[in-house]
């Protein structure tokens, strides 16, 4: 055979191996059995083909520098599609950049590989170092997601998450409808709330239209952690049925997930506030309880209202006055619930975030400011939820039997959206 039919048929191997990579990557990222083994003896049964298929090139035919890199490359891809990490990969993918420094591709592999191994900043220099090359939204992705994983520890945490978001959306400016660079945006801003102490709103509304834009690209749709990650936004949001919804949807995706436990415990919240609601239209001390509320001095720059007379969403320049009647012990980490009533005995339920929670106890007067105001009202299951709920996102918006919280009440919490490498 001539020189020339020998790399024509070099050249069909190495795409046919690199469509099998593809492939590879395809089923790591959305095939997700109840039995997590049934997936890595899959991963294993096709990178073995895949890797005698590329093995099946001789030597001598795979001599030229582009040849020997795109040999390396491929080889330390096939071994590296495993959660855990395998040094053999890291060893081939090393040679390729070093063959051929502008395989971008290789980068990235060797990037997540290290990072398996615990070495964020190599796994972030192999960022870096593509991204000297040319830019890429895949490494951008990536780096972004380094960062926040470095983050966590750090005394610069929101800093380095800043960071982060910046290089999510330098992703997404080069390619606007790419669902990935969404969703990896919208976990940045995710962490970025957590870090900066579980009371911005607004970054948790940034996170849910990144998620939401990430859904419009179909390829996401296997993604079981787009589904996860909205839906824990949506339930720091409160908007428990879309929340209870995504989270459903992700445990179908994948079973292995924890997602069936964030439905039983946010139900199981929902069913205790229910309860606590039901049982209090009956106690006839509501009247005694609420007495002294409708005389509590107010700063005169704020109107008092009563929760009746919210509106849906901020409420400014208003305060609401209120007595705390239980707090609703929950599962999880934040916010806060405590059940209240108004001067007029009208129940409802109180969010907050940011605060110890010593900081209120049973029997306070509390005066909220600028509250957030919900009307609950949906079904799940065949039940009917409905209540009212207030949130109280900063710590200066509640006064505890008239005086402010200290500054020592308040209280960060530490909840990140991660990337598994």
């Amino acid at each position: 055979m001539s020189d020339q039919g020998k790399g024509d048929d070099v050249a069909d191997v190495m795409a046919k191996v690199m469509k099998a990579a593809d492939d590879l990557y395809v089923v790591r990222d959305t095939y997700f059995p109840a039995n997590p083994d049934e997936k890595i003896s899959r991963l294993q049964t096709e990178s073995d083909l895949a890797v005698r298929l590329l093995d099946s090139i001789p030597a001598d035919q795979r001599k030229s520098p582009t040849q020997r890199a795109t040999y390396q490359y491929l080889r330390g891809k096939l071994l590296d599609v495993f959660p855990d990490y395998r040094k053999e990969a890291e060893d081939h993918l090393s040679k390729a950049v070093k063959l051929n420094p502008s395989l971008a591709d290789a980068w990235l592999c060797l990037g997540n590989c290290i990072w398996k191994k615990g070495d964020l900043s190599a796994a972030k220099k192999c960022c870096t170092q593509a991204l000297n090359k040319v830019p890429n939204k895949r490494i951008l992705c990536q780096l972004s997601m380094l960062e926040r994983k470095m983050a966590q520890g750090a005394d610069n945490q929101a800093e380095i998450v800043e960071e982060s978001i910046k290089h999510a959306k330098e992703a997404i400016m080069l390619d606007v409808k790419d669902g990935n660079s969404w969703y990896n945006l919208g976990n940045a801003c995710l962490t970025c709330f957590f870090v900066t102490g579980a009371w911005d709103h607004s970054k948790l509304l940034q996170s849910l239209k990144a998620y939401q834009n990430a859904e419009k690209d179909e390829s996401m749709n296997s993604n079981p952690d787009l589904y996860f990650n909205c839906a824990t936004v949506n339930k720091y949001l409160e908007n428990y049925e879309r929340a209870l919804s995504g989270f459903e949807t992700a445990a179908l995706r994948d079973p292995a997930l924890n997602a069936t436990e964030e439905v039983r415990k946010i139900v199981n919240l929902l069913d205790k506030l229910d309860c606590l609601l039901r049982e209090q239209t009956k106690v006839k001390r509501l009247v005694s309880l609420s007495s002294s509320l409708a005389t509590v001095h107010l700063n005169p720059s704020y109107g008092r209202a009563t929760v009746n007379q919210l509106s849906e969403g901020l409420n400014k320049k208003v305060a609401i006055v209120g007595k705390v009647l239980f707090f609703v012990k929950h599962e999880n980490v934040a916010p806060l619930y405590y059940l209240l009533c108004d001067s007029n005995q009208i129940c409802f339920v109180l969010s907050l975030y940011g605060i110890r929670d010593n900081a209120i106890k049973e029997g306070d007067q509390l005066a909220l400011l600028e509250p957030n105001y919900r009307n609950v009202d949906f079904s799940w299951k065949g039940k009917i939820y409905q209540f009212k709920s207030i949130r109280v996102d900063f710590l200066e918006r509640v006064l505890v039997n008239g005086k402010a919280l200290l500054s020592g009440q308040a209280v960060r919490t530490s909840i990140h959206a991660q990337h598994k490498p």
